[in-house]
């Protein structure tokens, strides 16, 4: 039960002294007074979006905010932040900070507070990344409405300069979207990144990149032997055998998963083309999901976070974790591991539109119609196939113990 706050009264604050570190007094409804260090008091609200604590937004100095005042900001802010929006531009505007805007950094650091606040921690942090370090050294003093587009292209440039053109589509793309934010908010008339068309910053090449057979095994061997916490070597286990995208397998939870059966069944909403999908199960996966559910430390995730928090691991963990393993495997993303698994197995002579069902992609034609156990037996048959294929690789020169799927030889 939430713990109650007695609110403030006037006489309360004016008799709140400064100590050797900044402090907060909590007045309920998310405002608080925080107390400096040189005894100034200022008035901020406190609040959670999509289940994450935000910064603090501040609302004013007691002197000149009155407590009636504050009260009825923390209101409104408390309306907006329950219709899943930040009121960090609100806050702004009420302060009148919105009109001391003028150079793209003081946009760009609006845009990263009340934008994309409710973005993911990944998305926050590759958008920073992408400022601080190629737009903000070479325009971020400029003015907000005298960046031109030949500025934005020079940035994109100097990043492809260095051999990164997908980083320099990454940057025009963050700068188009801060200059949508920026004429929304009327501090500026024009998007100087949306006059040049992405095909002349770089094109998107599609990846060819295909495991060799000597290469799975390196990779599993490697893996194994590591000292990356076993759930995440069954994790990248998993993900070769399954066939799955990165997400669909780190978010999933126990419900999905009939290990008697051996079916994974992955819901709609956590798919790419919006339908449910349906993993038959190897026997080895099963065996791998059997040993995480036997030792699980979270009632919902095979792959929880070990942050204290009932959450799946992050997005990058797994890429991570492969990185710090330093495989000489050349180019290589984990992606490539579902290409990797359809290539071999259209090279074994499996079903083409089995495979491209097992994938989870869209077969086009009568063929196409839409039936989540359409296949469903050798669909069965390849990814048993797949997994046998992929064990092989791994016996091949392995010295390491996989587990108790799987006896040490």
């Amino acid at each position: 039960m939430p713990r109650s706050v007695v609110p403030l009264n006037d006489s309360q604050i004016r008799a709140l002294k400064p100590r050797g570190a900044r402090y907060s007094v909590a007045d309920g409804n998310g405002l608080v007074l925080e107390v400096l260090t040189t005894g100034t008091k200022v008035w901020r609200f406190r609040y959670s979006l999509h289940g994450a604590r935000q910064p603090l937004v501040t609302i004013g100095d007691y002197d000149k905010v009155t407590l009636k005042t504050a009260r009825e900001k923390a209101r409104k802010y408390a309306a907006i932040v329950a219709d899943g929006l930040s009121p960090v531009s609100t806050a702004r505007q009420d302060r009148g900070a919105e009109k001391h805007i003028d150079t793209l950094k003081e946009c760009g650091e609006l845009y990263l507070a009340a934008e994309i606040a409710n973005k993911s921690a990944d998305y926050q942090r590759n958008t920073r990344r992408t400022l601080e370090k190629d737009v903000y050294p070479s325009i971020g003093s400029k003015r907000i409405k005298d960046v031109t587009a030949s500025d934005v292209l020079a940035v994109c440039d100097r990043i492809k300069g260095r051999g990164s053109p997908k980083m320099a589509l990454h940057a025009r793309n963050v700068l188009k979207r801060l200059y949508e934010y920026a004429i929304a908010r009327q501090l500026a008339t024009l998007n100087p990144a949306s006059m040049i068309p992405a095909r002349f910053v770089a094109t998107t090449e599609s990846r060819t990149r295909v495991l060799t057979p000597d290469e799975i095994g390196t990779m599993l061997r490697a893996i194994y032997a590591s000292d990356i916490r076993r759930p995440l070597k069954l994790a990248l286990h998993l993900l070769v055998l399954t066939m799955v995208r990165k997400s669909e397998l780190i978010e999933s939870t126990w419900s999905e998963f009939d290990l008697d059966s051996a079916i994974w069944r992955i819901p709609a909403a956590r798919m790419k083309k919006d339908r449910e999908h349906w993993v038959y199960l190897p026997r080895q996966a099963v065996e791998m999901l059997r040993e995480l559910s036997e030792t699980r430390t979270s009632r919902n995730f095979p792959f929880p976070t070990v942050r204290g928090v009932d959450r799946p691991i992050a997005k990058s963990t797994l890429n991570q974790a492969v990185k710090a393993l330093g495989i000489d495997v050349e180019h290589f993303v984990l992606h490539d591991f579902r290409r990797t698994a359809s290539t071999h197995l259209h090279e074994m002579g499996q079903s083409s539109d089995a495979i491209e069902k097992a994938l989870a992609h869209t077969i086009k034609g009568m063929k196409g119609v839409y039936n989540r156990a359409e296949y469903a037996e050798e669909r069965r048959r390849i990814l048993q196939l797949w997994a046998d294929f992929v064990d092989a690789q791994i016996e091949d020169g392995r010295k390491v113990i996989l587990g108790r799927f799987r006896q040490a030889s």
